[in-house]
């Protein structure tokens, strides 16, 4: 099945930042390193874009991206959406890019629960679902601006909470912020519940200043509107965009329609012994797994 791309001249038309130069040439030196699997033009774009045009960056957000993934297959392995446990997982949340931008050129992804038995809630395996929504929608609708995650907490209940690991929230937080080509600009969480200074104390000791100072806690959706216009959000929160269910139903049937993606980026993976120098350690990034102890949340 043939993967389908964004055409690359889409993105070197919309943006005058982006040189075919500088993409070949990020290209080359990742398809030199013996360690990193080969890349395309389209990861090469994705990447220096999301660093602002700045190869070196480009080059570590790549070594670490391909790394995390090798490392953490838990949360970026063996992604089947047409078996268990994905399959069920899928119809647990909503993960999904808006289709109408912010003023700014921003685009929103978009989260809330839509299975609200916390009994059927796996954090790692969201966070996988998560992972592969983004990624595909990437690949195949290109850059943007900038990238706003906006999450609906209305139906969150504590057993949610429970269902939450320090180590497997520290390994996502690290991949988001030092992995994953996206611009992020914004990180909103709206219809907020009693127990949000819970989710926050798991939360902050892996977040860096720069994603802490884009976290924004809102109320009511009329709050998050003075951030994110109602017009690019769903119909039940006012705005154009269709309902969640009908949205829902869109990115599970492209999830099942892209196995073969899926299928190709699980096979781009480190190969730690030919790596110059050093090879690395899942406890090099993350530390020892046996110093996480449980959180007690009361």
């Amino acid at each position: 099945m043939a993967l389908n791309f964004f055409d690359p001249k889409t993105e070197f038309a919309k943006d005058k930042n982006l040189k075919e130069e500088d993409v070949k040439a990020l290209m080359e030196w990742v398809n030199k390193q013996p360690h990193l699997p080969q890349i395309n033009e389209i990861q090469s774009i994705l990447f220096l874009q999301s660093c602002y045009f700045r190869n070196e960056v480009a080059k570590t957000a790549i070594d670490t991206y391909f790394t995390v993934k090798t490392f953490c297959f838990d949360l970026f392995g063996g992604r089947y959406p047409l078996q268990s446990p994905l399959k069920e997982s899928l119809n647990v949340a909503l993960f999904a890019f808006l289709p109408k931008k912010t003023p700014e050129g921003n685009t929103i992804i978009f989260m809330k629960l839509m299975d609200l038995n916390p009994e059927n809630y796996n954090f790692s395996v969201q966070v996988k679902y998560f992972d592969m929504v983004c990624m595909l929608s990437l690949h195949q609708e290109g850059t943007s601006n900038g990238h706003i995650i906006v999450i609906d907490m209305k139906e969150l209940v504590f057993g949610h909470i429970t269902k939450l690991g320090p180590l497997e929230i520290k390994k996502f937080l690290y991949y988001l912020q030092e992995a994953m080509p996206l611009r992020l600009k914004g990180l909103h969480y709206f219809n907020t519940v009693p127990f949000m200074d819970k989710i926050l104390a798991l939360m902050k000791p892996f977040m860096k200043k720069e994603l802490l100072n884009m976290l924004y806690l809102h109320n009511t959706v009329d709050d998050l509107a003075k951030f994110v216009p109602k017009e690019c959000l769903p119909q039940e929160y006012g705005g154009s965009v269709e309902p969640t269910h009908v949205i829902h139903e869109k990115i599970k049937n492209k999830l099942r329609e892209n196995c073969a993606f899926f299928d190709w980026e699980d096979k781009q993976t480190v190969d730690e012994s030919k790596r110059p120098g050093k090879p690395k350690r899942v406890s090099d990034i993350f530390g020892v797994e046996g110093t996480f102890k449980k959180l007690e949340l009361d």
